[in-house]
C-alpha cells in the first residue's frame, strides 16, 4: 500500500507513529475536550503531541475541531470552578482541584475561547439568515403565482360575473 502524499488535502502529515493513520483523531479530540491538555490528549490517543500540532497547522478542519474541543473543555472547566466556588471542595474527597491553576488557565485562554464562541455565533447567524432567505423566496413564489392567476381573464372577478350571468 502506497504512503499518502503529505501535501494532499486531508493527509496526515506524519503517518507513522503509535496509532493507525487518522484513527487517533477522534480519541485525541475527545480527550482534549475532557482535559483541555494536549499532552494528556496525546497520551490518551497514543499519538505524539508534535504530530497533533503539525496536523493542526496543516489541516483547517482538524484545527477547527481542535478549537471546538478546547472550547468544550474550557466550558467544562468553568462549570467545575463555578461549582466549587458556590459549594466548596469536599474536605476528605479523593479528587483534588487546584482552583488557582484553573482560573489562571481560563484567563490565559479567554481570548481563544471568546473567538471560538464568536465564530459559533456567526455560524448560527448564517443559518438564521439562510432560513429567512428561504422563507422570503417561498413567499415571493406564492405572490408571483397569485399575481399570475389574477391576470388570467377567466380568473378575474369581473370576468367571472359576466360569464356566470351571460
Amino acid at each position: 500500500m502506497a504512503e499518502p502524499d503529505p501535501a494532499s488535502p486531508g493527509a496526515d502529515p506524519c503517518p507513522r507513529g503509535g496509532t493507525a493513520e487518522g484513527q487517533w483523531r477522534a480519541p485525541f479530540l475527545a480527550a482534549l475536550a475532557e482535559t483541555s491538555n494536549v499532552s494528556a490528549a496525546s497520551a490518551a490517543a497514543g499519538v505524539p503531541a508534535g504530530r497533533a500540532y503539525r496536523l493542526r497547522r496543516t489541516e483547517p478542519d482538524f484545527a477547527r475541531a481542535w478549537r471546538a474541543a478546547l472550547l468544550e473543555g474550557y466550558e467544562n472547566l468553568e462549570m467545575e470552578v463555578l461549582y466549587r466556588l458556590r459549594f466548596g471542595d469536599p474536605k476528605d474527597g479523593e479528587v483534588k482541584f487546584d482552583n488557582a491553576t484553573a482560573l489562571r488557565l481560563l484567563g490565559l485562554h479567554r481570548e481563544t475561547v471568546a473567538r471560538e464562541r464568536a465564530s459559533r455565533e456567526n455560524e448560527d447567524l448564517a443559518a438564521v439568515r439562510a432560513s429567512i432567505q428561504a422563507k422570503l423566496a417561498q413567499l415571493r413564489e406564492q405572490v408571483t403565482a397569485r399575481r399570475a392567476l389574477e391576470t388570467r381573464p377567466e380568473t378575474r372577478p369581473e370576468t367571472r360575473k359576466e360569464t356566470e350571468h351571460g
